[in-house]
């Protein structure tokens, strides 16, 4: 029979740890919902620059641009995206899982990792493929720290002219896209170099007439795409980040109030088994007396 002090200790402590994480999931809640917001916003704006600007990209010749390039793919960065904390079910791991998935496909390849949030970071940090010799910095732990575009643009502008010395063929950006607070897709998207769509037999192409001209659209649009392309990935990541904590925290309290039920019918049983020990040891000493 287990000991009355240590069950009545586990009950307050399960108590304690259940009051932690009902806190920590009404947190999640409220910020969800300012960052749902936020990527429901930026989403499409975002997915229609790019088509437009692929669309472009592609009417003009490869040597005039130099976010389009041919030729094999020789060197790839991936940039993971996590969160700087945990308790928040699967979602750093499936990121994790996923980049070291894509690593052992490109694994013919030279490969570069830059990871954005601490989780990410603390375990590329320790392997080959840590960057080195480059102007990107290292990691992007602190963009969580204060999420707006112009907090964003400087880490793109990095990664966008790393791309454009050629020091990478490719850049991939893998991350957590938000679909509701119970779902978040790990995504690979290919950020660098720009695609032209799948050709559509059915729609006649597009001719564009430049104004004011293509260096324009090269120099200032494109870029321009990608920083918002970079920058909705994070707030993708960001809601997906509010939205598993939510919900493992959510579990987490049911299980803890679960846990405790059980500790409590644990504790009374183990009460009353004391107290009808104690009235057989009162019944019995008294029938000795009475001899």
């Amino acid at each position: 029979m287990p000991n009355l002090k240590e069950v009545r200790n586990r009950i307050v402590s399960v108590g304690s740890t259940m009051q932690i994480t009902s806190a920590m999931k009404m947190v999640s809640a409220a910020k969800l919902k300012r960052a749902q917001d936020a990527v429901v916003q930026m989403r499409p704006y975002a997915n229609k620059l790019k088509e437009i600007l692929e669309n472009v990209s592609a009417s003009v010749d490869v040597s005039e641009n130099k976010f389009a390039r041919k030729g094999a793919v020789k060197s790839v960065l991936i940039v993971p995206i996590s969160s700087n904390r945990g308790l928040a079910g699967a979602f750093n791991s499936s990121i994790i899982k996923k980049t070291w998935t894509i690593i052992n496909e490109l694994k013919d390849m030279s490969i570069t990792v830059i990871p954005v949030g601490k989780k990410a970071y603390d375990v590329f940090n320790r392997t080959q493929y840590n960057i080195h010799g480059s102007d990107i910095p290292d990691h992007g732990n602190d963009l969580f720290n204060k999420l707006t575009f112009e907090n964003v643009a400087p880490f793109a502008d990095s990664i966008i002219n790393a791309y454009a010395a050629k020091q990478f063929d490719k850049v991939i950006i893998v991350y957590n896209q938000f679909k509701n607070a119970a779902v978040q897709i790990p995504t690979e998207e290919q950020l660098l170099p720009l695609e032209a769509p799948k050709a559509d037999t059915t729609k006649k192409k597009a001719d564009y007439d430049f104004e004011p001209g293509t260096e324009y659209i090269i120099n200032e649009l494109i870029p321009r795409s990608i920083r918002t392309q970079f920058y909705k990935a994070l707030l993708d990541s960001f809601a997906s980040e509010h939205g598993a904590r939510m919900t493992a925290m959510h579990k987490a309290t049911d299980n803890a109030t679960a846990m405790q039920k059980e500790l409590k019918i644990t504790y009374n049983k183990a009460r009353q088994a004391s107290i009808t020990k104690e009235i057989l040891e009162i019944v019995s000493g008294a029938e000795a007396l009475n001899g």
